[in-house]
């Protein structure tokens, strides 16, 4: 076994991922990594040697066969192994397996966090160049918060993900879906074939008609703290330590990270949610912040909202399989029949709720008049496990293709 020296920002899962193991052998060979919530920096870690997957060529199959039952490109096959050439594929013959979609920007290496969303942004930046990438303000510790717009059309659409902390698998399910999106707009030389447009109807046509702007991880401090944990030389680390009740643990945590729930912070009868609530300071979730659009994270979306007046906004959530749509009694009249398409698409319940202020979705609704929903993706608890990620990722897919499609 080889040694290997933990890094600022590894976690099991990063670490297995890069090595082409699972999290089950990495804690088998390091048992102490199982006894404490998150790996630190400079602790050692055992790594046996990577068992890539092989496979026995069978009577009568052929190199694209063999691709296209596990999935991968035929490219990635023979870039898997360099060695053969395409008569060298013959019965009997032992080749590696590559992971699937090695083409593909948006894929989970571990935990989905703030340094792969940017890394993801710039990789899908250079690779179309129609995609527009910014930030719309930064976080309470300085982070920009990114956003990605596609289109020029006169409807303008947006969506979010990762307002709560525990919920950072919402935004590789979101980010895949521009990529997909993307992917069917290109048709450069280069690109041409390397996917295809999954959700029917024309990307193209889309593109000319609307414009989609996305903001994928509004709370970029939160989602690191409930990956990574939080050492003593963070300036919070007490503060935190003390809101999270003494656990050492932060993956229960929603807020930013002075404490502050994000979707309690719009001012739609902002005080009657605190009243609600019963929080009167900093905690890992729930408490609405001192006033409302406190926090950076908070103001620059509304900031955004208002400066681009969208027609339609979503909040991508977890975790319920539902679509909440109306507030209040002042959504418009197509805001139902909106939520059922959008049940109908990915098969969640459309509901209509009751007894919640405050949220993003709900000042969008009472500010501007038009539809407005948050959409909770998955089942289970959060963070919702990885192993979930493809069938949400669809199911956003889904979801966002119907509603540019008008």
């Amino acid at each position: 076994m080889r040694e290997y020296i933990v890094q600022k920002g590894d976690t099991l899962h990063r670490v297995a991922s890069a090595f082409k193991l699972s999290v089950d052998t990495l804690i088998v060979d390091n048992p102490w990594a199982a006894t404490q919530p998150y790996l630190i920096s400079g602790q050692v870690l055992y790594i046996r040697p990577s068992t890539d997957r092989k496979y026995v060529i069978q009577p009568g199959e052929y190199e694209r066969q063999i691709a296209k039952q596990f999935g991968v490109e035929l490219d990635e096959l023979r870039l898997a192994n360099p060695g053969l050439a395409e008569h060298d594929f013959t019965e009997g013959k032992t080749i590696v397996i590559p992971e699937d979609h090695q083409d593909q920007i948006v894929r989970l290496r571990g935990e989905y966090g703030y340094e792969d969303l940017k890394e993801d942004l710039a990789a899908l930046a250079l690779r179309y160049p129609f995609i527009e990438v910014g930030s719309i303000g930064t976080s309470v510790m300085g982070k920009d918060i990114p956003y990605v717009r596609i289109g020029q059309g006169t409807r303008k659409i947006h969506a979010n993900a990762s307002v709560h902390a525990n919920e950072w698998l919402t935004t590789p399910c979101l980010l895949r879906f521009i990529e997909q999106y993307a992917q069917g707009i290109d048709g450069t030389e280069e690109h041409i074939g390397t996917s295809q447009w999954v959700y029917g109807g024309s990307p193209q046509d889309l593109l000319e008609h609307t414009s989609l702007w996305v903001v994928p991880m509004v709370n970029p401090d939160g989602v690191e703290l409930v990956q990574q944990g939080v050492l003593p030389t963070h300036p919070l680390y007490h503060d935190l330590k003390k809101w999270n009740e003494g656990r050492a643990d932060y993956r229960g945590w929603k807020a930013n990270i002075r404490g502050v729930d994000l979707n309690d912070q719009f001012p739609a009868y902002w005080e009657e949610e605190v009243r609600r609530r019963g929080k009167i300071g900093p905690s890992r979730r729930d408490y609405a912040g001192p006033a409302p659009l406190s926090e950076p994270e908070s103001k620059a979306l509304a900031d955004l909202t208002e400066r681009e007046l969208f027609d339609m906004v979503l909040s991508i959530h977890s975790q319920g399989q539902e679509i909440y749509w109306n507030y209040r009694d002042l959504e418009p009249k197509e805001s139902r029949d909106w939520a059922l398409r959008l049940a109908a698409a990915t098969g969640y319940r459309a509901l209509k709720l009751g007894g919640s202020d405050a949220g993003y979705k709900d000042w969008f609704i009472q500010r501007f008049g038009k539809p407005g929903f948050t959409v909770e993706v998955g089942l289970g608890v959060n963070p919702l496990p990885m192993r979930d990620y493809d069938d949400i990722a669809a199911e956003v897919g889904m979801l966002m293709a119907t509603v540019l499609s008008g």
